[in-house]
């Protein structure tokens, strides 16, 4: 009995300083520039986007540098992952798998739409759409998700439903800021794969990007993916957009869709840590089906800029959402603002199971995560948000110490982040048309 006493107390004795770091921890941080204070309403309604970094006391033209050098590191450095094809084609490469990818050319897009570049758009839609997306059969206008730019053979003929998600909303953007009247119809192109994608039923084995019971978007379009989803492809803002300029007469679809979206997240995202899985049910509960779907892992990454890029557009779930960033960024400043990690289990324990890249396999402090976490800082409420946005500001798109090195998920996420805390990721209306 007493040896089982020992034991008991000398555990509690050796957590107990945890516990107290972790209530420590949690706990705001002063900081000279105060508390974040997040903005009320969203874009759509004043047409106004906050430049954190300008909020954080960093100087226009150093921000505008900033900006500048990410998208050069990204699209035109040595170490770029956009190659130009011809006169008249480009594609956005995932270096590391030797792939080109629905997720990095549709990434790819929204940037240059964003950044209006129209040249880089263009030539990214035009290989696009000769290389991946398929022309006639069960499939037709949905996207081979994986291909070998080399031989152009599809690795897969099926697609991710989030390339087909942000292909469609950054057309749209595009049809908005260029119009259709030069090379390319970018609005016929966003409808033909919304047409196409209504006209999909079970019978021939593929379906609707959306469940459209469910009115959630699916981990792939097909009788197997159509069961379940994956949290980082949820971003209601982008059904909002579909809302407002598919024209398509599923207005209140989309709007419905939106507004589910949005309370997935809540159910996906743990209530203490705000980590979600890589893959889940449409309950959000982890589904594992590989050695890392039911952990919070690279896709997962991208749920805390998804979410901020909801609040920054629309601000129409305020109050979870600051809640959310005060839960993920209290979490990760507890495991060390310049230490946090990538991967852990939903509750916010390492993993067993530490998920590969690029033939290494560790943990680290990766800059596409401290990109998204610092994107979440748009709806934060603590002084400690001001501390992830100078993590971001100070990082670097660089090989890691053991050699590792990701221009392309790293790069994109990184870039991302910037253009939202500069107010340069933004809702593109017909207005933006020159």
């Amino acid at each position: 009995m007493n040896k089982y006493f020992h034991l008991i107390a000398f555990f509690v004795l050796i957590t107990m300083p945890l516990l107290s770091f972790a209530d420590d921890c949690e706990k705001d941080t002063t900081d000279p520039r105060g508390l974040m204070k997040p903005w009320n309403k969203g874009a759509f309604e004043t047409g106004k986007y906050r430049n954190v970094f300008l909020e954080a006391g960093y100087k226009q033209k150093d921000i505008d540098a900033k900006l500048k050098k990410a998208y050069y590191d990204v699209f035109e450095g040595p170490n770029r992952v956009y190659f130009e094809v011809g006169d008249s084609m480009g594609y956005v490469s995932d270096l590391k798998n030797k792939d080109v990818r629905t997720e990095g050319v549709s990434y790819g897009m929204m940037v240059a739409v964003q950044l209006n570049k129209k040249d880089v758009f263009d030539r990214i839609w035009r290989w696009t759409k000769f290389n991946m997306q398929h022309q006639g059969g069960p499939r037709d206008a949905y996207f081979a998700w994986s291909i070998n730019p080399a031989t152009g053979k599809h690795n897969s003929e099926g697609s991710a439903s989030d390339g087909e998600l942000y292909f469609i909303t950054s057309l749209l953007f595009a049809s908005n800021r260029w119009g259709n009247e030069t090379s390319i119809n970018y609005y016929g192109e966003a409808r033909r794969i919304l047409d196409a994608m209504w006209s999909k039923d079970t019978t021939t084995g593929n379906t609707n990007l959306i469940n459209v019971e469910q009115k959630k978007i699916t981990f792939t379009p097909d009788k197997r993916g159509y069961q379940w989803t994956d949290p980082s492809y949820f971003l209601p803002a982008f059904f909002e957009i579909w809302a407002k300029y598919a024209k398509d007469g599923k207005e209140q679809f989309y709007r419905d869709c939106a507004d589910t979206a949005r309370v997935f997240l809540h159910r996906a995202c743990n209530s203490k840590t705000g980590l979600n899985a890589d893959a889940t049910e449409y309950s959000g509960e982890p589904r594992k089906f590989r050695n890392w779907s039911s952990n919070f892992c690279f896709d997962s990454w991208r749920v805390p800029m998804n979410i901020a890029m909801d609040y920054s557009w629309y601000a129409k779930d305020k109050e979870w959402q600051q809640d959310y960033c005060r839960r993920i960024q209290n979490f990760l400043f507890c495991r060390g603002i310049n230490t946090f990690e990538d991967q852990f289990n939903v509750d916010g324990t390492l993993p067993a199971f530490v998920r590969p890249a690029g033939g290494y396999r560790a943990l680290r402090h990766s800059i596409g995560f401290v990109g998204t976490a610092a994107a979440a800082s748009i709806m934060g409420t603590q002084a400690k948000s001001w501390k992830f946005v100078d993590e971001v500001w100070n990082a670097k798109l660089e090989p890691y110490a053991d050699g590792y090195f990701d221009p392309y998920y790293d790069g994109l996420l990184y870039l991302f982040s910037l253009m939202h805390l500069s107010g340069n990721y933004r809702i593109i209306t017909p207005s933006a048309q020159k």
